[in-house]
């Protein structure tokens, strides 16, 4: 569990850690350079999930070793089954990361809502459904693995 006392905003007791696939993790269906590294390390501490539509059928393979659970959404109506989702966990114990506009309730109901602006962009919903914003995916989860950069970027 990642616990974090943010001046202004209260505690956060973090358990999970639920992660959008592309756009967020890997570009084109590849997990970028650097992720897994900070996942495993994430996974020390936080219980990780992996949603996605899977695109380009890759995230089984890309993700095998990871210690994370792969969820393949199955409706037509992905914004809310990723929102139920993070109900299901419990959603004040769990940080979001997302960049899609299918991302939008999940990070807006999360305890914690990360955008990530990568190389696919980032859905203006979903920018504005976080409480964070960042550029790429390893400075999302750099804010995880020090939670004082939490705290510099949500005090009042």
């Amino acid at each position: 569990m990642l616990e974090v006392n943010i001046s202004g905003r209260g505690s956060l007791s973090i358990k999970t850690l639920v992660l959008d696939y592309n756009g967020t993790l890997a570009v084109d269906g590849v997990l970028l350079d650097g992720v897994g590294e900070q996942i495993v390390q994430l996974a020390e501490t936080l219980d990780i999930y992996v949603l996605t539509s899977d695109t380009y059928g890759s995230v089984s393979v890309q993700c095998r070793t990871l210690p994370v659970s792969v969820h393949v959404l199955e409706s037509a109506a992905h914004t809310q089954e990723k929102a139920d989702f993070i109900a299901q966990l419990g959603r004040a114990q769990v940080v979001a990361v997302g960049n899609g506009a299918n991302d939008r309730l999940m990070l807006e109901r999360a305890a914690l809502g990360i955008a990530v602006i990568g190389s696919e962009g980032a859905a203006t919903a979903a920018l504005m459904s976080s409480d964070i914003v960042v550029k790429d995916i390893r400075d999302a989860l750099g804010l995880l693995l020090n939670s004082r950069r939490l705290v510099a970027t949500l005090r009042r």
